[in-house]
Protein backbone atom coordinates (compact mmCIF):
# COMPACT_ATOMS: atom_id res chain seq x y z
CA UNK A 1 0.00 0.00 0.00
CA UNK A 2 1.61 3.12 -0.96
CA UNK A 3 2.36 6.00 2.25
CA UNK A 4 0.81 9.29 2.18
CA UNK A 5 3.22 12.15 3.24
CA UNK A 6 2.23 15.23 4.66
CA UNK A 7 3.38 18.79 4.76
CA UNK A 8 4.09 20.13 8.63
CA UNK A 9 4.37 23.78 7.40
CA UNK A 10 2.38 26.68 7.94
CA UNK A 11 1.62 30.09 7.88
CA UNK A 12 -0.55 32.36 10.99
CA UNK A 13 -1.64 34.77 8.16
CA UNK A 14 -2.78 33.17 5.05
CA UNK A 15 -3.98 29.72 6.78
CA UNK A 16 -7.34 30.34 7.54
CA UNK A 17 -7.96 32.02 3.73
CA UNK A 18 -6.08 28.77 2.15
CA UNK A 19 -8.27 26.31 4.16
CA UNK A 20 -11.22 27.67 2.73
CA UNK A 21 -9.54 27.69 -0.60
CA UNK A 22 -9.04 24.32 -0.71
CA UNK A 23 -11.79 23.15 1.18
CA UNK A 24 -14.18 24.70 -1.80
CA UNK A 25 -12.13 23.30 -4.14
CA UNK A 26 -12.30 19.94 -2.72
CA UNK A 27 -16.25 19.73 -2.55
CA UNK A 28 -16.09 21.36 -5.67
CA UNK A 29 -13.91 18.32 -7.43
CA UNK A 30 -15.86 15.43 -5.69
CA UNK A 31 -18.62 17.16 -7.14
CA UNK A 32 -17.79 16.85 -10.58
CA UNK A 33 -17.02 13.65 -9.83
CA UNK A 34 -19.84 12.05 -8.47
CA UNK A 35 -21.75 14.32 -11.23
CA UNK A 36 -19.69 12.18 -14.43
CA UNK A 37 -19.91 8.93 -12.53
CA UNK A 38 -23.36 9.11 -11.31
CA UNK A 39 -25.55 8.17 -14.47
CA UNK A 40 -22.59 5.92 -15.10
CA UNK A 41 -24.26 2.27 -15.13
CA UNK A 42 -23.76 -1.43 -16.12
CA UNK A 43 -23.58 -5.07 -15.52
CA UNK A 44 -22.37 -8.24 -17.01
CA UNK A 45 -25.21 -9.77 -18.83
CA UNK A 46 -23.25 -12.75 -20.63
CA UNK A 47 -22.15 -15.27 -18.29
CA UNK A 48 -24.88 -14.31 -16.30
CA UNK A 49 -23.67 -12.31 -13.15
CA UNK A 50 -25.10 -12.82 -9.50
CA UNK A 51 -27.03 -9.63 -9.90
CA UNK A 52 -28.09 -9.94 -12.86
CA UNK A 53 -30.06 -13.44 -12.17
CA UNK A 54 -31.20 -11.63 -8.86
CA UNK A 55 -33.18 -9.22 -11.32
CA UNK A 56 -34.27 -11.95 -13.23
CA UNK A 57 -35.76 -13.68 -10.59
CA UNK A 58 -33.59 -16.91 -10.39
CA UNK A 59 -31.51 -15.69 -7.41
CA UNK A 60 -34.11 -15.26 -4.46
CA UNK A 61 -33.60 -13.16 -1.61
CA UNK A 62 -31.54 -10.52 -2.50
CA UNK A 63 -32.77 -7.11 -1.68
CA UNK A 64 -33.08 -3.74 -3.91
CA UNK A 65 -30.76 -4.84 -5.82
CA UNK A 66 -33.79 -6.60 -7.93
CA UNK A 67 -34.62 -2.97 -9.24
CA UNK A 68 -30.81 -1.85 -10.50
CA UNK A 69 -28.22 -4.93 -11.19
CA UNK A 70 -26.22 -2.02 -13.03
CA UNK A 71 -25.37 0.25 -9.91
CA UNK A 72 -22.73 -1.99 -8.46
CA UNK A 73 -20.22 1.32 -8.27
CA UNK A 74 -16.95 1.69 -5.66
CA UNK A 75 -13.86 3.03 -5.72
CA UNK A 76 -11.92 1.96 -8.76
CA UNK A 77 -7.67 0.52 -7.96
CA UNK A 78 -8.68 -3.34 -6.76
CA UNK A 79 -6.86 -4.83 -5.30
CA UNK A 80 -5.09 -2.41 -3.84
CA UNK A 81 -8.36 -0.16 -3.31
CA UNK A 82 -11.76 -0.34 -4.12
CA UNK A 83 -13.96 -2.10 -2.12
CA UNK A 84 -13.33 -4.12 1.35
CA UNK A 85 -13.10 -7.45 2.35
CA UNK A 86 -15.64 -8.65 2.71
CA UNK A 87 -18.09 -6.61 0.79
CA UNK A 88 -16.86 -7.30 -2.59
CA UNK A 89 -19.94 -8.79 -4.77
CA UNK A 90 -21.96 -5.74 -3.01
CA UNK A 91 -19.72 -2.80 -3.98
CA UNK A 92 -18.74 -1.97 -0.69
CA UNK A 93 -22.37 -2.60 0.84
CA UNK A 94 -24.46 -0.76 -1.03
CA UNK A 95 -25.96 -3.99 -1.65
CA UNK A 96 -25.62 -6.44 1.21
CA UNK A 97 -27.03 -9.04 0.69
CA UNK A 98 -24.87 -9.54 -2.65
CA UNK A 99 -22.22 -10.35 0.12
CA UNK A 100 -24.01 -13.42 1.39
CA UNK A 101 -21.81 -16.57 0.67
CA UNK A 102 -22.03 -19.95 0.57
CA UNK A 103 -21.26 -23.01 -1.92
CA UNK A 104 -25.09 -23.07 -2.17
CA UNK A 105 -25.96 -19.52 -2.13
CA UNK A 106 -26.55 -18.50 -5.44
CA UNK A 107 -27.40 -20.12 -9.11
CA UNK A 108 -24.18 -21.16 -10.71
CA UNK A 109 -24.02 -20.33 -14.59
CA UNK A 110 -21.87 -23.49 -16.38
CA UNK A 111 -18.62 -22.65 -17.89
CA UNK A 112 -15.74 -24.34 -19.75
CA UNK A 113 -11.86 -22.95 -19.28
CA UNK A 114 -10.02 -21.92 -22.33
CA UNK A 115 -12.07 -18.72 -24.40
CA UNK A 116 -15.10 -17.48 -23.15
CA UNK A 117 -16.73 -13.88 -23.91
CA UNK A 118 -17.99 -11.98 -21.37
CA UNK A 119 -20.39 -9.24 -22.02
CA UNK A 120 -21.45 -5.95 -20.46
CA UNK A 121 -24.68 -4.50 -20.93
CA UNK A 122 -24.59 -0.89 -20.06
CA UNK A 123 -27.25 1.84 -19.54
CA UNK A 124 -24.21 4.53 -19.60
CA UNK A 125 -21.37 3.87 -21.75
CA UNK A 126 -18.76 5.78 -19.86
CA UNK A 127 -15.51 6.62 -21.05
CA UNK A 128 -13.12 3.72 -19.93
CA UNK A 129 -9.79 2.85 -18.22
CA UNK A 130 -9.99 -0.91 -18.62
CA UNK A 131 -11.80 -4.15 -17.91
CA UNK A 132 -10.39 -6.55 -15.80
CA UNK A 133 -11.44 -9.86 -14.71
CA UNK A 134 -10.33 -12.25 -11.64
CA UNK A 135 -11.00 -15.98 -10.35
CA UNK A 136 -10.89 -17.26 -7.08
CA UNK A 137 -8.09 -20.04 -6.15
CA UNK A 138 -8.31 -23.21 -6.85
CA UNK A 139 -8.47 -23.79 -3.16
CA UNK A 140 -10.52 -21.22 -2.19
CA UNK A 141 -13.17 -21.66 0.53
CA UNK A 142 -16.85 -21.12 -1.23
CA UNK A 143 -18.28 -21.15 2.38
CA UNK A 144 -16.79 -17.67 3.54
CA UNK A 145 -17.16 -14.62 2.65
CA UNK A 146 -15.35 -13.29 -0.66
CA UNK A 147 -11.73 -11.33 0.23
CA UNK A 148 -9.05 -10.47 -1.61
CA UNK A 149 -7.42 -13.80 -0.39
CA UNK A 150 -10.24 -15.73 -2.24
CA UNK A 151 -9.01 -14.40 -5.25
CA UNK A 152 -5.62 -14.52 -7.69
CA UNK A 153 -5.20 -11.38 -7.79
CA UNK A 154 -3.09 -11.52 -10.95
CA UNK A 155 -5.93 -10.67 -13.40
CA UNK A 156 -6.54 -13.77 -15.88
CA UNK A 157 -7.97 -11.23 -18.44
CA UNK A 158 -7.07 -7.03 -18.81
CA UNK A 159 -7.79 -5.23 -21.55
CA UNK A 160 -6.42 -1.06 -22.15
CA UNK A 161 -9.33 1.04 -23.01
CA UNK A 162 -7.73 3.95 -23.67
CA UNK A 163 -10.48 6.45 -21.81
CA UNK A 164 -12.47 5.66 -25.04
CA UNK A 165 -16.23 5.57 -24.85
CA UNK A 166 -17.78 2.09 -25.61
CA UNK A 167 -20.97 1.14 -27.18
CA UNK A 168 -23.78 -0.01 -25.14
CA UNK A 169 -23.14 -3.53 -25.37
CA UNK A 170 -19.90 -4.50 -24.85
CA UNK A 171 -17.91 -7.63 -24.77
CA UNK A 172 -14.47 -8.92 -23.99
CA UNK A 173 -12.85 -12.54 -25.31
CA UNK A 174 -10.81 -14.12 -22.76
CA UNK A 175 -8.45 -17.07 -21.91
CA UNK A 176 -10.01 -18.64 -17.94
CA UNK A 177 -8.10 -20.75 -16.11
CA UNK A 178 -7.96 -24.42 -15.58
CA UNK A 179 -10.81 -24.53 -12.75
CA UNK A 180 -12.84 -27.34 -11.17
CA UNK A 181 -16.06 -27.33 -9.34
CA UNK A 182 -18.01 -23.71 -8.28
CA UNK A 183 -16.10 -20.81 -8.65
CA UNK A 184 -16.15 -16.89 -9.05
CA UNK A 185 -15.56 -14.39 -11.09
CA UNK A 186 -14.87 -10.75 -10.44
CA UNK A 187 -15.70 -8.70 -13.32
CA UNK A 188 -14.51 -4.96 -12.77
CA UNK A 189 -15.18 -2.25 -15.11
CA UNK A 190 -12.95 0.91 -14.10
CA UNK A 191 -14.27 4.39 -15.22
CA UNK A 192 -11.47 6.90 -17.16
CA UNK A 193 -12.86 10.05 -15.74
CA UNK A 194 -13.79 9.54 -12.47
CA UNK A 195 -12.59 7.34 -8.92
CA UNK A 196 -15.00 5.16 -9.42
CA UNK A 197 -15.30 1.42 -11.16
CA UNK A 198 -18.50 -1.33 -11.65
CA UNK A 199 -17.91 -4.77 -9.84
CA UNK A 200 -19.85 -7.52 -10.65
CA UNK A 201 -18.97 -11.23 -9.64
CA UNK A 202 -20.50 -14.23 -11.52
CA UNK A 203 -20.91 -17.40 -9.85
CA UNK A 204 -19.66 -20.08 -12.14
CA UNK A 205 -19.40 -24.14 -12.50
CA UNK A 206 -16.97 -25.91 -13.71
CA UNK A 207 -16.94 -29.78 -14.85
CA UNK A 208 -15.22 -31.42 -12.03
CA UNK A 209 -16.12 -31.91 -8.40
CA UNK A 210 -19.32 -30.18 -8.98
CA UNK A 211 -21.86 -32.60 -11.31
CA UNK A 212 -22.65 -31.51 -14.35
CA UNK A 213 -25.90 -30.45 -15.19
CA UNK A 214 -27.36 -32.75 -17.53
CA UNK A 215 -31.38 -31.74 -16.00
CA UNK A 216 -33.32 -30.57 -19.18
CA UNK A 217 -35.68 -27.64 -19.22
CA UNK A 218 -39.22 -28.19 -18.78
CA UNK A 219 -40.97 -28.40 -22.13
CA UNK A 220 -42.73 -24.89 -23.08
CA UNK A 221 -46.72 -24.96 -22.51
CA UNK A 222 -49.41 -23.61 -24.10
CA UNK A 223 -47.94 -22.94 -27.39
CA UNK A 224 -50.60 -20.82 -29.50
CA UNK A 225 -50.82 -18.45 -32.46
CA UNK A 226 -52.49 -15.31 -31.63
CA UNK A 227 -52.07 -13.67 -35.51
CA UNK A 228 -51.54 -14.89 -38.99
CA UNK A 229 -51.69 -13.44 -42.72
CA UNK A 230 -50.98 -15.03 -45.86
CA UNK A 231 -47.23 -15.42 -45.04
CA UNK A 232 -46.67 -15.46 -41.50
CA UNK A 233 -47.60 -17.09 -38.54
CA UNK A 234 -47.04 -15.32 -34.92
CA UNK A 235 -46.15 -18.24 -32.21
CA UNK A 236 -46.88 -17.38 -28.50
CA UNK A 237 -45.87 -20.11 -25.25
CA UNK A 238 -45.18 -20.18 -21.47
CA UNK A 239 -41.95 -20.00 -19.98
CA UNK A 240 -40.09 -22.73 -19.42
CA UNK A 241 -38.33 -23.77 -15.97
CA UNK A 242 -34.86 -25.20 -15.11
CA UNK A 243 -32.08 -26.29 -12.22
CA UNK A 244 -29.90 -23.79 -13.60
CA UNK A 245 -31.56 -21.35 -16.05
CA UNK A 246 -33.14 -21.58 -19.37
CA UNK A 247 -31.01 -20.05 -21.92
CA UNK A 248 -33.43 -20.10 -24.87
CA UNK A 249 -36.39 -21.50 -27.02
CA UNK A 250 -35.97 -23.42 -30.48
CA UNK A 251 -38.75 -22.70 -32.82
CA UNK A 252 -39.52 -25.76 -35.36
CA UNK A 253 -41.68 -26.01 -38.16
CA UNK A 254 -42.47 -29.69 -38.45
CA UNK A 255 -38.35 -30.90 -37.95
CA UNK A 256 -37.01 -27.91 -39.41
CA UNK A 257 -35.64 -25.43 -37.25
CA UNK A 258 -36.73 -22.10 -37.99
CA UNK A 259 -35.61 -19.79 -34.95
CA UNK A 260 -34.44 -19.05 -32.17
CA UNK A 261 -34.65 -16.90 -29.62
CA UNK A 262 -33.35 -15.34 -26.18
CA UNK A 263 -34.54 -17.79 -22.56
CA UNK A 264 -36.54 -14.58 -22.06
CA UNK A 265 -38.57 -14.10 -25.12
CA UNK A 266 -41.77 -16.02 -25.63
CA UNK A 267 -43.04 -15.00 -28.86
CA UNK A 268 -41.83 -15.51 -32.49
CA UNK A 269 -42.65 -15.17 -35.95
CA UNK A 270 -42.85 -17.21 -38.50
CA UNK A 271 -42.26 -15.56 -41.94
CA UNK A 272 -41.53 -16.88 -45.57
CA UNK A 273 -44.98 -19.04 -45.22
CA UNK A 274 -47.12 -19.64 -48.63
CA UNK A 275 -50.85 -18.57 -48.79
CA UNK A 276 -53.87 -21.07 -47.48
CA UNK A 277 -50.85 -23.91 -46.31
CA UNK A 278 -51.17 -25.56 -43.23
CA UNK A 279 -47.80 -25.82 -40.89
CA UNK A 280 -47.26 -27.50 -37.52
CA UNK A 281 -45.02 -25.74 -35.21
CA UNK A 282 -43.46 -26.71 -31.86
CA UNK A 283 -40.65 -25.21 -29.12
CA UNK A 284 -38.14 -26.32 -27.10
CA UNK A 285 -36.12 -25.13 -24.74
CA UNK A 286 -32.40 -25.13 -23.91
CA UNK A 287 -30.30 -24.37 -21.29
CA UNK A 288 -26.63 -23.06 -20.74
CA UNK A 289 -24.94 -26.70 -20.83
CA UNK A 290 -27.07 -27.66 -23.81
CA UNK A 291 -29.90 -29.81 -22.12
CA UNK A 292 -33.01 -29.53 -24.68
CA UNK A 293 -36.57 -29.88 -23.19
CA UNK A 294 -38.73 -32.32 -24.58
CA UNK A 295 -41.21 -30.33 -27.30
CA UNK A 296 -44.24 -28.36 -25.87
CA UNK A 297 -48.05 -29.33 -27.78
CA UNK A 298 -47.35 -29.15 -31.76
CA UNK A 299 -49.89 -26.59 -32.99
CA UNK A 300 -51.04 -26.76 -37.00
CA UNK A 301 -51.95 -23.40 -38.32
CA UNK A 302 -53.25 -22.46 -42.04
CA UNK A 303 -51.96 -19.37 -43.31
CA UNK A 304 -54.51 -16.67 -44.74
CA UNK A 305 -55.75 -17.19 -48.29
CA UNK A 306 -54.79 -14.85 -50.84
CA UNK A 307 -55.96 -11.08 -50.44
CA UNK A 308 -56.53 -10.25 -54.37
CA UNK A 309 -60.67 -10.51 -53.83
CA UNK A 310 -60.93 -9.22 -50.27
CA UNK A 311 -63.00 -6.14 -50.90
CA UNK A 312 -64.92 -6.44 -47.48
CA UNK A 313 -64.02 -3.71 -44.75
CA UNK A 314 -62.96 -4.37 -41.41
CA UNK A 315 -65.81 -3.24 -38.90
CA UNK A 316 -65.41 0.73 -37.19
CA UNK A 317 -63.28 0.43 -33.62
CA UNK A 318 -65.69 0.45 -30.89
CA UNK A 319 -66.66 2.24 -27.86
CA UNK A 320 -63.29 4.96 -28.83
CA UNK A 321 -63.38 7.25 -25.96
CA UNK A 322 -60.52 9.40 -23.72
CA UNK A 323 -58.95 6.99 -21.08
CA UNK A 324 -57.39 8.58 -18.06
CA UNK A 325 -56.61 12.37 -16.67
CA UNK A 326 -55.13 14.06 -19.94
CA UNK A 327 -52.39 15.91 -19.21
CA UNK A 328 -51.91 19.27 -20.78
CA UNK A 329 -49.54 17.74 -23.74
CA UNK A 330 -51.34 14.55 -24.28
CA UNK A 331 -54.65 12.38 -24.40
CA UNK A 332 -54.69 8.67 -24.85
CA UNK A 333 -57.00 7.09 -26.93
CA UNK A 334 -58.90 3.51 -25.94
CA UNK A 335 -61.53 0.87 -28.75
CA UNK A 336 -62.43 -2.02 -28.73
CA UNK A 337 -61.03 -4.04 -31.48
CA UNK A 338 -62.69 -4.21 -34.98
CA UNK A 339 -63.69 -7.50 -36.98
CA UNK A 340 -62.87 -8.36 -40.62
CA UNK A 341 -63.53 -11.05 -42.81
CA UNK A 342 -59.34 -11.63 -43.44
CA UNK A 343 -57.97 -10.16 -40.53
CA UNK A 344 -57.18 -6.37 -38.89
CA UNK A 345 -53.63 -5.24 -40.10
CA UNK A 346 -53.78 -1.58 -38.25
CA UNK A 347 -55.58 1.32 -36.63
CA UNK A 348 -55.19 4.65 -38.66
CA UNK A 349 -55.33 7.38 -35.87
CA UNK A 350 -56.22 10.59 -37.05
CA UNK A 351 -56.27 14.10 -35.49
CA UNK A 352 -59.58 16.22 -37.28
CA UNK A 353 -58.18 15.62 -40.88
CA UNK A 354 -54.31 15.09 -39.99
CA UNK A 355 -53.07 11.26 -39.93
CA UNK A 356 -51.01 10.98 -36.45
CA UNK A 357 -49.93 7.58 -36.94
CA UNK A 358 -50.81 3.67 -37.75
CA UNK A 359 -50.99 1.36 -35.02
CA UNK A 360 -50.85 -2.90 -35.42
CA UNK A 361 -54.18 -4.70 -35.65
CA UNK A 362 -53.66 -6.17 -32.05
CA UNK A 363 -53.58 -2.98 -30.59
CA UNK A 364 -56.62 -0.79 -28.82
CA UNK A 365 -55.11 2.53 -27.20
CA UNK A 366 -52.93 5.15 -28.12
CA UNK A 367 -51.25 8.27 -26.49
CA UNK A 368 -51.52 11.26 -28.40
CA UNK A 369 -48.51 13.47 -27.59
CA UNK A 370 -47.26 17.03 -28.51
CA UNK A 371 -50.79 18.67 -27.79
CA UNK A 372 -51.61 21.96 -27.07
CA UNK A 373 -53.17 23.09 -23.48
CA UNK A 374 -56.51 23.76 -22.94
CA UNK A 375 -57.41 23.02 -26.39
CA UNK A 376 -60.53 20.97 -27.96
CA UNK A 377 -59.27 18.30 -30.12
CA UNK A 378 -61.40 15.88 -32.26
CA UNK A 379 -60.39 12.23 -33.23
CA UNK A 380 -61.08 9.74 -35.74
CA UNK A 381 -59.92 5.90 -35.68
CA UNK A 382 -60.31 3.60 -38.95
CA UNK A 383 -58.98 -0.13 -38.71
CA UNK A 384 -57.22 -1.58 -42.29
CA UNK A 385 -57.00 -4.48 -43.58
CA UNK A 386 -54.27 -6.18 -45.71
CA UNK A 387 -56.20 -5.47 -48.90
CA UNK A 388 -55.97 -1.74 -47.84
CA UNK A 389 -60.09 -1.67 -46.88
CA UNK A 390 -60.89 0.62 -44.71
CA UNK A 391 -63.57 1.25 -42.06
CA UNK A 392 -65.80 4.21 -41.18
CA UNK A 393 -64.47 6.14 -38.40
CA UNK A 394 -65.30 6.16 -35.14
CA UNK A 395 -64.79 9.49 -33.56
CA UNK A 396 -64.09 11.35 -30.25
CA UNK A 397 -63.65 14.80 -28.80
CA UNK A 398 -61.34 15.64 -25.69
CA UNK A 399 -59.58 18.89 -24.39
CA UNK A 400 -56.21 18.82 -22.98
CA UNK A 401 -55.83 20.38 -19.18
CA UNK A 402 -54.91 23.69 -18.68
CA UNK A 403 -51.38 22.88 -17.62
CA UNK A 404 -50.10 25.28 -14.97
CA UNK A 405 -51.35 23.59 -12.07
CA UNK A 406 -48.14 21.70 -10.76
CA UNK A 407 -47.24 23.38 -7.76
CA UNK A 408 -43.43 21.50 -8.50
CA UNK A 409 -40.50 23.27 -9.94
CA UNK A 410 -39.45 23.11 -13.47
CA UNK A 411 -36.75 20.79 -14.38
CA UNK A 412 -32.92 22.61 -15.25
CA UNK A 413 -30.35 20.89 -16.88
CA UNK A 414 -27.98 23.14 -14.95
CA UNK A 415 -29.57 21.45 -11.45
CA UNK A 416 -28.08 18.71 -9.34
CA UNK A 417 -31.20 16.71 -8.51
CA UNK A 418 -30.81 13.96 -5.40
CA UNK A 419 -33.13 11.09 -4.44
CA UNK A 420 -36.45 12.61 -3.63
CA UNK A 421 -36.62 15.68 -5.68
CA UNK A 422 -39.46 15.94 -7.73
CA UNK A 423 -39.70 18.19 -10.89
CA UNK A 424 -42.54 19.39 -13.63
CA UNK A 425 -41.10 18.20 -17.00
CA UNK A 426 -43.06 18.92 -20.27
CA UNK A 427 -46.66 18.85 -18.42
CA UNK A 428 -45.69 15.91 -16.40
CA UNK A 429 -44.36 15.58 -13.07
CA UNK A 430 -41.45 13.36 -12.32
CA UNK A 431 -39.05 12.36 -9.27
CA UNK A 432 -35.57 11.81 -8.79
CA UNK A 433 -34.28 8.12 -7.99
CA UNK A 434 -30.69 8.86 -7.34
CA UNK A 435 -28.55 11.58 -7.78
CA UNK A 436 -28.92 13.19 -11.20
CA UNK A 437 -28.18 16.69 -13.47
CA UNK A 438 -28.42 17.27 -16.95
CA UNK A 439 -30.23 13.76 -17.70
CA UNK A 440 -34.19 14.73 -18.95
CA UNK A 441 -37.07 13.26 -16.83
CA UNK A 442 -38.64 12.05 -19.90
CA UNK A 443 -35.67 9.74 -21.33
CA UNK A 444 -33.46 9.10 -18.32
CA UNK A 445 -33.95 6.27 -15.70
CA UNK A 446 -32.79 8.54 -13.02
CA UNK A 447 -36.74 9.59 -12.97
CA UNK A 448 -39.86 8.07 -11.88
CA UNK A 449 -42.76 9.39 -13.61
CA UNK A 450 -45.66 10.66 -11.06
CA UNK A 451 -48.14 12.09 -13.24
CA UNK A 452 -51.09 9.72 -13.69
CA UNK A 453 -50.42 9.04 -17.66
CA UNK A 454 -48.86 6.28 -19.13
CA UNK A 455 -45.99 7.32 -21.64
CA UNK A 456 -44.57 5.55 -24.86
CA UNK A 457 -42.03 3.34 -24.18
CA UNK A 458 -38.29 4.22 -25.04
CA UNK A 459 -35.48 2.04 -25.67
CA UNK A 460 -33.02 4.24 -24.08
CA UNK A 461 -34.84 4.51 -20.52
CA UNK A 462 -34.90 1.94 -17.51
CA UNK A 463 -38.14 0.46 -16.17
CA UNK A 464 -38.55 -0.81 -12.71
CA UNK A 465 -41.42 -4.08 -11.63
CA UNK A 466 -44.60 -2.49 -11.80
CA UNK A 467 -43.71 0.50 -14.66
CA UNK A 468 -46.93 1.07 -17.56
CA UNK A 469 -45.55 1.88 -21.17
CA UNK A 470 -47.42 1.49 -24.53
CA UNK A 471 -45.82 0.13 -27.49
CA UNK A 472 -47.38 0.48 -30.72
CA UNK A 473 -50.81 1.28 -28.85
CA UNK A 474 -50.88 -1.58 -26.74
CA UNK A 475 -49.74 -0.84 -22.69
CA UNK A 476 -47.57 -3.06 -21.41
CA UNK A 477 -46.47 -3.19 -17.56
CA UNK A 478 -42.96 -4.44 -16.58
CA UNK A 479 -42.05 -7.26 -14.55
CA UNK A 480 -39.20 -6.50 -13.02
CA UNK A 481 -35.81 -4.33 -13.86
CA UNK A 482 -35.45 -4.04 -17.68
CA UNK A 483 -33.81 -1.92 -20.22
CA UNK A 484 -33.59 -2.01 -24.08
CA UNK A 485 -36.19 -5.07 -24.28
CA UNK A 486 -39.11 -4.52 -26.64
CA UNK A 487 -42.62 -5.27 -24.98
CA UNK A 488 -43.89 -6.81 -27.89
CA UNK A 489 -40.81 -9.41 -27.19
CA UNK A 490 -42.53 -10.81 -24.27
CA UNK A 491 -40.35 -12.11 -20.88
CA UNK A 492 -39.74 -8.94 -18.72
CA UNK A 493 -42.87 -7.45 -20.05
CA UNK A 494 -46.82 -8.62 -20.01
CA UNK A 495 -49.76 -6.83 -21.23
CA UNK A 496 -51.39 -4.45 -19.15
CA UNK A 497 -54.98 -5.79 -17.85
Amino acid sequence: MPKLSYSTHSSTTSSPFLLTIAALLIALSCSLAFAASASAHGYVEGPTSRAALCASKQNQDCGSIVYEPQSLEAPKGFPAAGPADGKIASANGAFPKLDEQSATRWAKVNMSSGQNTFTWKLTANHLTTSWKYYITKPNWNPNAALTRDSFDLTPFCSVNYGGAQPPFSYSNTCNVPERSGYQVILAVWEIADTANAFYNVIDVNFSGSNPVDTQAPSAPASLTSPAKTANSVSLAWNASTDNVGVTGYRVFNGDSLVGTVSGTTLTYNVTGLTANTAYTFNIKAIDAAGNVSNASNSITVTTNAPLGNDTQAPTAPGGLHIMGAPTSTSLMLMWSASTDNVGVTGYKIYRGTTLVTTVSGTATSYTVTGLSPSTPYTFNVYAIDAAGNQSTASSVNGTTDAGGGSTLPAWSSSTVYVQGNKVSYDGLDYEALYWTQNNRPDTSSAWKLLSLVVPEWNSTKAYVGGTHVTYNGISYVAKWWTMGDKPDQGGVWKIAS
